[in-house]
């Protein structure tokens, strides 16, 4: 099913999946996906548990190729080129197109070693340079106040909260367009994830931020557009299939105040899920 917002946010589309279906094998996960991806805007990514939005997002940087047999059909154009065209390297595609995971993982290293790992490992040897970017991209993630006295600390020495900034510092050092952030609080507590979210607004005026979310509060509160996925079941030969599928897109404030589809509403009032 294709599915178009409604309501287009004024502003340029820096990506756009067309007719993406992304499979395990022979199975096909999540079927015909259609969106577009505002730049400098937070999209967020919402749906039941099993319904495909950590997959979509891992396809959007070929992350998901990663896994033996994963494939995705269709086209994901960003900036005018297929990111799946053959000529495109894939490790070029995740430095512009970054990823934040559910879980922080930081390196066992310093903080200091942590954020310089990417630009190290593109090639970057001066330390007057790699100062300058350890700095800016801890001040990017808010944390540089917090730690600025210590980088030679290991990150997993700190808390929860600061080592998902810190492994956002880590997305942000390499100089991104994109950032994918994969259920990015679900392991904070309130505190740290009111920190995260004020972080992603602020990161907003200079990235595109994509979010995967079970919060509907965390999607009504940071996001300008919503994607609602939700699970599809036939039976065949007697054994249930499953797969995801986009139900409705378009501006967060329609999606949640006038959804134009009952199960969205469905979904959003609590009454499945």
């Amino acid at each position: 099913m294709q599915v178009k917002a409604e309501e287009r946010l004024e502003t340029r589309q820096v990506m756009e999946l067309r007719d993406c279906s992304f499979y395990y094998g022979s199975f096909r996960a999540v079927a015909n996906v259609t969106l577009p991806i505002q730049q400098n805007r937070i999209t967020a990514f919402i749906g039941p548990s099993g319904c495909g939005k950590s997959t979509v997002l891992r396809g959007i940087n070929r992350m998901l190729e990663l896994t033996p047999g994963a494939r995705v059909d269709g086209e994901i154009i960003y900036r005018d080129q297929n990111l799946y065209d053959a000529q495109v390297d894939p490790v070029e595609v995740r430095r512009r197109i970054g990823m934040v995971f559910q879980k922080p993982n930081p390196f066992p290293k310093s903080i200091y070693d942590n954020v310089a790992y990417g630009p190290r490992l593109l090639g970057l040897k001066k330390k007057v340079l790699l100062d300058e970017i350890v700095e800016h991209s801890l001040r990017g993630a808010s944390l540089w106040d917090e730690v600025s006295a210590d980088l030679n600390k290991s990150g997993l020495a700190l808390s929860g909260g600061q080592q998902q900034r810190l492994c956002i510092a880590r997305a942000i050092a390499v100089e991104p367009d994109v950032i994918l952030m994969d259920e990015p609080c679900s392991a904070l507590d309130p505190i740290a994830t009111q920190r995260i979210e004020d972080l992603m607004r602020g990161l907003r005026e200079n990235y595109t931020l994509v979010i995967v979310t079970h919060n509907m509060q965390q999607a009504q509160r940071v996001s300008d557009s919503t994607a609602f996925f939700n699970i599809r079941k036939k039976m065949d030969a007697g054994y249930e299939t499953r797969w995801g599928e986009l139900v409705e897109f378009g501006a967060t404030e329609k999606v949640f105040a006038n959804p134009a589809r009952q199960e969205t509403a469905d979904y959003i009032a609590g009454r499945f899920g």
